[in-house]
């Protein structure tokens, strides 16, 4: 293993909030490098299932002066998005490390930050963390659940439609993940039933800039209590895609209540409602990739990260983007600015502390 590396700031995460914040913090003269655990520029998006095509999901926000223009909506957000995002690092040569696979951040002893990889160990002033969620899919847990004798699978390792062909299905979700793939699905299963703990809300119409924004306002209130973030989707409701609309009306998307058991053939309620499966898809979401922190604490005894904009309370040496109201592209690019701002600040009055 090579010898520490000394940095002023590492960023952790080469998604769209990674890529913000490396981009600002070049503008700002601060030198960075950012480490990414994935094989390809793309972030979470290039592990997004085949047939999810750009004209499905809810929109990109551009990165800082490069528009993702209007591309053929047709093609996979897999392939659409990896693509705009290596364009983004490469036109503006972007100090990205891959594949770097974070192990811990902790202290070093002097004030500053060690940051241990699979890979080499760096010594920083800051961290900016833009780990998002995708490696810590959510699970979660009910009776019965190993005796299914079907397959259970995530959304985060969902391929497609091809593979359920012929399959009783049953989705479990009540966001955006789940419709859009319940839509698919039902189309070449053999059956499909759909349960959410809470009712579905539509968001009928456009999605417009100020609903997003008002959206990430809601969530910054939880992270500013130091309570776990929720998802800047379940804020804003489902939208009716042209997909997830003709799958309405074929009447797919008429869910059921959560099930209370899992039993060897399927599922069930309580009131003796029995519903037979092939295999479940759990479209339960993600939870925030931190455990690379843990060393450091931060944690509030509501569960969460107490938050003011993008920096830790306890720890102002430590950013969170792709957190909280951070978590989607409605938010991310305007975090990465926030962050490699107060990056830059604070290595300034650290700069005055030691003169």
């Amino acid at each position: 293993m090579r010898a520490k590396e000394e940095i002023d700031t590492v960023v952790i995460g080469a998604g769209q909030a990674g890529l913000s914040a490396s981009y600002f913090l070049r503008h700002y003269g601060v030198e960075h490098v950012v480490l990414d655990g994935a094989p390809e520029p793309g972030g979470a998006w290039q592990h997004r299932w085949p047939s999810l095509r750009l004209g499905k999901v809810h929109g990109i926000h551009d990165l800082p002066d490069m528009p993702l223009g209007k591309p053929d909506a047709s093609r996979p957000a897999s392939e659409v998005v990896s693509e705009y995002f290596a364009a983004f690092e490469r036109q503006n040569a972007l100090p990205v490390k891959r594949p770097v696979r974070v192990m811990s951040v902790r202290e070093n002893g002097d004030g500053r930050l060690f940051v241990v990889t699979d890979r080499g160990e760096w010594v920083a002033r800051a961290v900016v963390n833009a780990t998002g969620t995708w490696e810590r899919p959510f699970w979660p847990y009910y009776a019965g659940q190993r005796s299914f004798r079907g397959r259970q699978l995530h959304t985060a390792d969902y391929q497609g439609p091809e593979e359920l062909a012929g399959r009783r299905v049953v989705v479990v979700g009540g966001g955006a993940s789940a419709t859009q793939a319940l839509a698919e699905i039902s189309l070449v299963a053999a059956d499909t039933t759909w349960v959410t703990r809470r009712p579905p809300v539509w968001r009928e119409g456009p999605f417009r800039e100020q609903d997003g924004r008002a959206a990430v306002a809601l969530v910054d209130e939880r992270v500013r209590a130091g309570l776990p973030p929720i998802s800047v989707v379940g804020v804003t409701g489902l939208g009716v895609t042209p997909d997830v609309a003709e799958a309405r009306a074929r009447g797919v998307m008429e869910r059921l209540p959560m099930f209370d058991r899992v039993v060897p053939d399927g599922v069930e309620w309580n009131d003796g409602r029995h519903v037979q499966a092939d295999v479940i898809l759990w479209a339960t979401g993600f939870r925030a990739a931190l455990d690379h922190l843990a060393p450091l604490h931060l944690r509030a005894p509501g569960g969460g990260i107490l938050m003011d904009g993008t920096k830790v309370v306890v720890d102002p040496r430590i950013h969170l983007i792709g957190y909280g109201p951070s978590a989607s592209t409605v938010g991310a690019t305007r975090a990465g600015r926030a962050a490699a701002r107060a990056v830059r600040d604070l290595l300034a009055e650290q700069a005055v502390s030691a003169a």
